[in-house]
């Protein structure tokens, strides 16, 4: 298949370079001040048993460059949520020829968005729950594999799944794409937002009696919302969502803790989440507002009042500058 990938960062590189070498022919779209390093080394991508090379990508700075190489069986959007909306607007003009969009990305709004420019036919939900580190331009490790779940909305889905698994990428098809996005959320929200505000690690936020409480209104609010929009919590690739969904949403703190520390304290242990990393990394921009504050927008939809993660991002895009 030909593919055009918008972002070559952590997701983006991994995906994409994974394809890439499996013989499909996939493009990257990349900031100009990128290009000339990855076409000099390429992808390196570390894996748990070998290290795999991508010499000489194909890449674009432009998505006029980019479509006069079309057309595509379709594109991946691997961008951080806040890169949405420049993202579409460099596709003006280009509507027609724009291939249906895998979108990647946390949060559950971008379909919207990408639908609203594209058409819905354009549209296919995605998400991933494999950890990749990301050391520098094309410099990628991959930490913890779990797979990609894509939603079986789009007549493109089952070839796309099928090339994944082909490529090694342990993908699987979702008939509900709204319950695999939020069931993503969840998995998103944990000891996200509290780290960035309070620069702590996820272990610390789960093991203090103080923010763990915090922790779970946060996932119950957002269950909340999920049970007024009639939607199933759903287990992700390598991720057993439901039982954390069980375990924060009905056990008493004092039973739940320890199995959360366990299980989610593991899985992130001292490796800060991706709110922190923005705020820490001298980014003006953050997902908070994709994040918490989705969960408060959906909320205000649906009657569900959501005061906690209201105030977590409130208190982080104040501390942002937002």
């Amino acid at each position: 298949m030909k593919i055009l990938c918008f972002g070559a960062g952590a997701i983006g590189g991994y995906v994409g370079t994974s394809l890439a070498l499996e013989g499909h022919k996939v493009g990257f779209l990349e900031r100009a001040h990128n290009i000339a390093k990855l076409q000099s080394n390429g992808f390196e991508l570390e894996t748990e048993t070998d290290t795999k090379q991508l010499r000489s990508p194909t890449l674009f700075p432009t998505v006029k460059e980019a479509m006069v190489d079309g057309p595509y069986d379709f594109a991946i959007l691997a961008l951080k949520s806040y890169d949405t909306a420049e993202a579409l607007d460099s596709l003006k003009g280009f509507e027609a020829k724009a291939p249906p969009i895998l979108c990647l990305q946390n949060g559950v709004d971008n379909e919207a968005l990408i639908a609203d420019r594209l058409g819905q036919d354009k549209v296919i939900a995605g998400t991933v729950t494999t950890a990749i580190g990301k050391a520098g331009p094309g410099r990628l490790k991959l930490e913890r594999k779990r797979g990609i779940g894509v939603g079986a909305n789009h007549e493109m889905s089952e070839a796309i799944v099928n090339a994944m698994n082909q490529a090694g990428l342990n993908a699987r098809l979702y008939s509900n794409a709204a319950s695999m996005k939020w069931s993503k959320l969840l998995t998103n929200l944990l000891a996200n937002a509290q780290c960035a505000i309070l620069d702590l690690n996820p272990r610390a936020i789960f093991s203090a009696k103080k923010t763990y409480d915090i922790e779970v209104k946060i996932q119950r609010e957002a269950m909340q919302v999920m049970r007024k929009l009639k939607l199933p919590v759903v287990d992700l690739p390598g991720t057993p969502v439901r039982a954390l969904a069980i375990g924060m949403g009905k056990l008493p703190n004092r039973i739940s803790q320890p199995l959360v520390l366990k299980f989610a304290g593991a899985g992130r242990g001292d490796k800060m989440p991706s709110l922190h990393i923005d705020r820490f990394g001298g980014r003006q921009k953050n997902e908070v507002n994709w994040l918490n504050g989705a969960v408060v927008r959906w909320g205000q939809k649906v009657g569900v009042d959501a005061p906690v993660n209201l105030d977590l991002t409130d208190k982080l895009e104040e501390l942002i500058g937002v």
